[in-house]
């Protein structure tokens, strides 16, 4: 019998590499009777999933698109997930749902592992996207540092991502996504919060330009992690940036997760080896 549960949850579910790090998370915490699964889960049905949950289930990951609609659900929330307006964590504590934010930790350690901190420090940077992953980012810069932020979207920037800017003493601006490759090169942080092929168009016009135009030391970080290097990591070494899959944000928050939902740390080499062995056999 089971002892204790957990899984990730959004829509689509299929790619998701979540059960990989948890599963290879366990194995290394010797957490023999901890099982983590997937399920398809969309906005509309999170609410009556999570309600019929039963008390062998620790905790579970959100991702696209519940990570709003999942802090409704929660009983109770850490000040990261408040002030981000999203969770992607929620842990069963004292007959409840906690909600967490492990994002943000996620895209602060990947950056640092980066370079950032060490052999760059920046002050501004381009966010490509608002939604609710712009603002866990927004919030990883503002503790590195960061005091100027350039938001490139298609339409109107999230007043919600903006706001919080203000509320981290940061400086935003708004550009159109169909301009942004005119002003990439001029960033020496440029990260794309964009869904999976959405960053596409940008890339290209990138590739269309001469090579090696951003500053020295340029970091380029993609959340997205299936199928790399996707045309953003392409277009980021031929802008002479350092390019940055997701999947060591990916990484990075599943940890923390492993820690918030055991109560015990699990070693971050282990999780690292088994996200890089599953996307380099699989591109998953």
């Amino acid at each position: 019998m089971l002892s204790r549960r957990a899984a990730v949850l959004g829509s689509p579910i299929e790619h998701s590499l979540s059960p990989t790090l948890h599963r290879a998370a366990y194995a290394a915490l010797g957490l023999d009777g901890w099982q983590y699964d997937r399920f398809e889960v969309d906005e509309a049905a999170l609410g009556d999933f999570v309600a019929q949950l039963g008390p062998e289930w620790a905790g579970l990951s959100l991702t696209m698109p519940l990570k709003e609609q999942a802090l409704l659900l929660a009983h109770t929330c850490d000040p990261v997930a408040l002030m981000t307006g999203a969770v992607n964590t929620l842990v069963a504590e004292d007959g409840g749902w906690h909600g967490y934010n492990t994002d943000v930790h996620g895209v602060g350690a990947a950056l640092v592992d980066a370079g950032v901190g060490t052999s760059v420090s920046p002050t501004s940077a381009l966010v490509l996207g608002s939604g609710a992953t712009a603002r866990s980012v927004l919030a990883a810069l503002a503790g590195l540092g960061v005091v100027r932020v350039t938001f490139a979207v298609r339409k109107d920037a999230r007043a919600s991502t903006l706001a919080q800017a203000n509320d981290h003493g940061i400086e935003a601006r708004v550009v159109a996504l169909a301009d942004v490759d005119k002003v990439a090169h001029d960033f020496p942080l440029v990260i794309s919060t964009l869904p999976h092929g959405a960053a596409d168009a940008f890339a290209a016009e990138v590739l269309a330009g001469p090579p090696g135009r951003s500053p020295s030391g340029a970091i380029w970080m993609d959340v997205v992690y299936a199928v790399w290097p996707t045309r953003f990591g392409v277009a980021a070494e031929h802008a002479g940036a350092r390019p940055v899959s997701g999947l060591e944000m990916l990484i990075h928050q599943a940890v923390r997760q492993v820690e918030l939902m055991t109560g015990r740390r699990p070693p971050l080499d282990v999780v690292q080896q088994a996200g890089h062995a599953a996307t380099a056999t699989d591109g998953a």
